[in-house]
């Protein structure tokens, strides 16, 4: 099983925009960010076309079209990075109902369920912790 990079890819393309605007341009085609990132430009437009409906990234079309933030750097957390790309749970429960008659196929929902809650709280709690602002800053620190 493969690790899923939206979050990174979508931290990359917003934390690029940011520094893009600092020095001094209005905004940004898909084109430089996939550059970038080392991506196809769909795949960048794809997602910000979700983070433009979680309100933090902003279109302008015809000429100078591009792309732009809605909110600063410092406002911007992984998670809302991350709420904005993957909307729901981290981990499901099974797609049917297992046996109830099994001992397993009745507990293992309750039993998940519970660990499965505090995995959420834990990755809500360490991405809420650090901005985009944060990001930027270390990534300009390492460069």
């Amino acid at each position: 099983m493969s690790a899923n990079s939206r979050l990174t890819v979508a931290a990359h393309t917003l934390t690029w925009i940011g520094l893009y605007q600092r020095r001094g341009h209005e905004v940004a085609t898909s084109e430089q960010i996939a550059t970038s990132v080392n991506t196809n430009p769909v795949v960048i437009r794809r997602l910000l076309a979700q983070l433009r409906k979680a309100g933090l990234a902003e279109s302008r079309r015809g000429a100078g079209a591009g792309w732009g933030l809605s909110r600063d750097l410092s406002s911007i957390t992984l998670l809302d990075v991350y709420r904005a790309i993957e909307p729901g749970q981290v981990f499901g429960m099974h797609r049917s109902t297992p046996d109830l008659e099994c001992v397993v196929g009745r507990g293992i929902k309750p039993a998940m369920k519970t660990v499965y809650d505090r995995v959420e709280s834990a990755l809500s709690e360490e991405l809420s912790a650090v901005t985009l602002e944060d990001l930027l800053r270390e990534v300009l620190a390492t460069a």
